[in-house]
Formats: structure tokens, sequence, C-alpha cells
């Protein structure tokens, strides 16, 4: 009977650990998907914390891809347009008072694609 208890133990762990492991990989804080409330977009796996005003909940949203609106990416952890997925660039113009106020929006362009230049 007393060797019965710790095999229960080892199986109790050994099914529990793919389930802890899982956990510590998406986080409460840090790695959060897409749709989850954020603070700030170093939060989220996109690195894009959008909201929709200034007075909505921010949440993590998915990069801008090619022709959708963006912004720049700034100091400022939280967004009203994504920034571009990776390899593409936001043209958008920026200012000092448009990069203050989060107001610096543009369209995602590859900068490879010399026929839109």
């Amino acid at each position: 009977m007393a060797n019965v208890l710790p095999a229960c133990l080892l199986v109790a762990l050994l099914l529990l650990a793919p389930a802890l492991a899982e956990q510590q990989e998406r986080g409460l804080i840090m790695n959060l998907d897409i749709g989850e409330l954020c603070l700030q977009s170093a939060q989220c796996k996109s690195g894009c914390c959008h909201r929709v005003d200034g007075l909505s909940l921010a949440r993590c949203a998915p990069r801008a891809a090619e022709t959708q609106e963006c912004s720049p990416k700034s100091i400022y952890g939280v967004y009203y347009k994504c920034p571009c997925e990776n390899g593409l660039t936001c043209d958008a113009d920026k200012t000092i008072v448009g990069s203050i106020t989060n107001k610096d929006f543009g369209l995602c362009r590859d900068p490879r694609d010399s026929r839109r230049r």
C-alpha cells in the first residue's frame, strides 16, 4: 500500500506537466493572444495592443497587412491602428503633433515593391 501512493503521485505529475508547461507559455501578463486585454504592445504575441478610441479597453490585435491602415511604431504602448507585419513599412506622414496625439496613420507597403513608388 505504501508503494501505491508514490506511484499515483508520479502518474499525476506526468499528466499535469504538459498542462503546466502550456500555461506558462501563454501567461497572464505576457505572450497574450489576440483579443485579450492589454496595457501595452509588449504584452501581446502580435506586438500590437489596439484600442478603438480613448475610452475603450485595449486588446491584443493582429498587425496590419499590406495596404491596410497602420501607425508607425512609437514609444507608446497602445495603438489606434496596428503597426505593419514584419517586412512591411508604414507609409505615413510623421509629424511631432501626430506622434504625440497618435494620429499619424498611413498604409502598409512592401518596401521592395518598386511599382508603388
